[in-house]
């Protein structure tokens, strides 16, 4: 595979063979970023747990605490005093079945989608059309709830959900390149002290197989994960 430039220049400033703490491994990660936007920060961890059991399944959501740098765009299926709330929270768009009707007939403008439990029958019929997209409300990850106006609010301010796929890797963005090492520390901290919590019972043996993190044009630096306990 041919690389670009920028690529090839950042690739030099990592060590492939080495295992980095991650404040440093961030630091590195700040310095390849050389693209002409603001990067997306990724982190990849693969886990010592076997996605085809439903006893293994690692899920949920977590507020990183500076947010992931990017204007989230929220809707909300929801009536009444929930619509409301979801409207003062800042949802960009809300209704029930008219903004179903609308997701089913293409549009999908939209970061987010929260609802609460009794929608759910109707939101069952968008499974098509959100399920490829991750865009489906599930419980775990807080966008199926009563309370749609926090749920629209965390959303906005960064909460992100993190789940296995089928190669039992989770991928989620802890920032912007523009943030800097410490901002990005503290975001990162939070998601695998989340993920090391979420650890199934049934998952024996290493659990946090390994971690990479990565900018979106950038090369990947293998962080250790030791502080984790897991």
């Amino acid at each position: 595979m041919n690389h670009g430039k920028h690529y090839v220049d950042s690739a030099k400033l990592v060590d492939r063979t080495k295992t980095y703490e991650p404040q440093e491994a961030l630091e590195l990660c700040c310095k390849t970023a050389k693209a002409k936007f603001d990067e997306t920060v990724e982190l990849h961890v693969r886990l010592g747990v076997d996605s085809r059991h439903a006893d293994q399944q690692v899920r949920g959501a977590v507020v990183l605490p500076n947010g992931t740098g990017k204007n989230v765009r929220v809707v909300a299926i929801c009536k009444g005093d929930a619509a409301k709330a979801a409207e003062a929270a800042g949802a960009q768009e809300v209704g029930d079945d008219d903004l179903i009707a609308k997701i089913l007939g293409g549009y999908l403008d939209f970061d987010v989608l929260v609802t609460t439990p009794d929608m759910m029958g109707r939101v069952g019929r968008l499974g098509k059309i959100l399920g490829p997209r991750g865009l489906m409300p599930n419980p775990k990850a807080g966008t199926v709830t009563p309370d749609v106006g926090k749920a629209v609010t965390e959303a906005k301010a960064g909460k992100i959900e993190y789940r296995l796929d089928k190669q039992n890797i989770i991928h989620v963005p802890v920032g912007k390149a523009s943030f800097g090492a410490e901002k990005l520390m503290v975001n990162l901290d939070t998601v695998l002290e989340a993920i090391a919590k979420a650890k199934p019972a049934a998952a024996k043996g290493q659990y946090f197989k390994s971690a990479t993190v990565a900018t979106t044009m950038g090369p990947g630096i293998r962080v250790a994960t030791n502080k984790y306990g897991v």
